[in-house]
Parts: C-alpha cells; sequence; structure tokens
C-alpha cells in the first residue's frame, strides 16, 4: 500500500521503521534475552558516587548487578524523531532504517552520524560492491554490525508468523505493529486499524494453524 499509493509515500519510512522494529522487539522479548550488567570498579570510583551509580546506573546501594529484559525502542513517533538514529537497543545496538538501496554515500553518512560501533543497517538492497567496500574500509566496517536487506526482513516475517515458532510469535508482532502504527498515525485508530485487519481477514486467523489457512486460501508460504 505505502509503495504504490501516492499518498502513503510521504509515510513510508516511518512504516518501514515500525515493520523492523516490530519483528525485532519481538524476537528478542519473546526470546526472554537477559543483559547482565556488573560493576567491577576495581578501583571503588563509585564509592566517590554512589549517587551517579543509583540514578544513572541504575544500581541500588548494596547490589553492583542488574539483570534487565532485553529491549528494542524507536527514538521518536510522530515524525518527530531524531533523523541520525531511529532505533536503539538496550544492549548496545543501534538500527538506522533507510527505505533506499544502500549506496557507499549512504553507508559512509550513517556511520559518520552515527556514533554508535555497533551499527545495523535496514535497507532495501545492497550490492555485493557496496559490500566490499565497506570491508575494505576499516573504519567503517568496524562500526557496522551488519546490513540487513526487505528480503531478509521478508524471510524472518515469515518464519515470525508461518514458522515453528510461530504461535509464541505471531500475535505479539501484529500487536506490536498494530500500538506502533496507532502511536505514529493517531488518525488511524483502532476502528480504521480493525477494518484493515478485516480487510485482510487476520481476524479469521488461528495462529496455530497458519500454514492450512494460507494453503486454503490458495495464499502458498
Amino acid at each position: 500500500m505505502f509503495w504504490s499509493e501516492p499518498g502513503l509515500k510521504r509515510s513510508i519510512d516511518k512504516v518501514f521503521e515500525i515493520i523492523v522494529y516490530s519483528l525485532f522487539e519481538t524476537i528478542v522479548t519473546s526470546a526472554a534475552i537477559k543483559i547482565e550488567i556488573n560493576a567491577k570498579d576495581p578501583n571503588r570510583i563509585l564509592t566517590e558516587f554512589p549517587e551517579f551509580a543509583e540514578k544513572v546506573l541504575g544500581f541500588d546501594k548494596q547490589n553492583r548487578n542488574l539483570s534487565l529484559d532485553a529491549h528494542f525502542h524507536r527514538v521518536g513517533v510522530t515524525n518527530a524523531a531524531d533523523r541520525g538514529l531511529d532505533i536503539f537497543a538496550n544492549f548496545g545496538s543501534v538500527v538506522q532504517v533507510k527505505h533506499l538501496n544502500l549506496s557507499e554515500e549512504i553507508a559512509e553518512g550513517v556511520a559518520e552520524t552515527i556514533t554508535s560501533n555497533k551499527i545495523v543497517i535496514v535497507c532495501k538492497n545492497v550490492e555485493a560492491r557496496v559490500i566490499n567496500s565497506l570491508l575494505t574500509q576499516i573504519g567503517w566496517r568496524s562500526r557496522i554490525q551488519a546490513i540487513i536487506t526487505i528480503e531478509e526482513l521478508t524471510d524472518w516475517y515469515e518464519r515470525a508468523l508461518i514458522g515453528n515458532r510461530s504461535h509464541l510469535l505471531a500475535d505479539k508482532l501484529l500487536r506490536n505493529m498494530r500500538e506502533q502504527i496507532q502511536l505514529e498515525f493517531p488518525s488511524v485508530g483502532n476502528d480504521k486499524f480493525a477494518d484493515f485487519i478485516k480487510s485482510r481477514n487476520y481476524h479469521r486467523v488461528d495462529y496455530a494453524d497458519w500454514k492450512s489457512f494460507c494453503s486454503e486460501q490458495n495464499y502458498g508460504t
């Protein structure tokens, strides 16, 4: 819809960002990934800054170990986000979403704009020449953790919706997407999104048996 309808094209970057976020957040939360933080602090720096340890790092006075649930976060909604960063994870990775074919210039711009050393770029497509170029430029490659294309996203979405673990992922994935669309586009509202769900026959789907449903509707895989 956002590719083909002129009135929606202006928001395609945000929708692409929502699609990426919904999938990533669903996978890490469903996998129950934990982040363990331990302050070794051999020089007892935090004894000098106990307020910093508590207010910024989240430690309490007695415990210098934390266990956090892994999450992805969108930087902003309603088109108010910092253009240099789209999504970040609380375990260090940042995600730059580009609804474009990745070029050397775009990759260089991302690497120069974002300070993280764990950059994931999500794009429409990427040429082998660009990847080879990134590999030969240590300054970029050491900071760009991965390049993900729409083809890979489509494959991951298929696994989430009709794969072996779809009964654990599909509901949560559609819920995350619905919530983010309603945040980004408040005018959509619950009723309009419900109409969209019905137009796609999603309301009829028993996720535990999605493969059979797709086969009956002649959707293939």
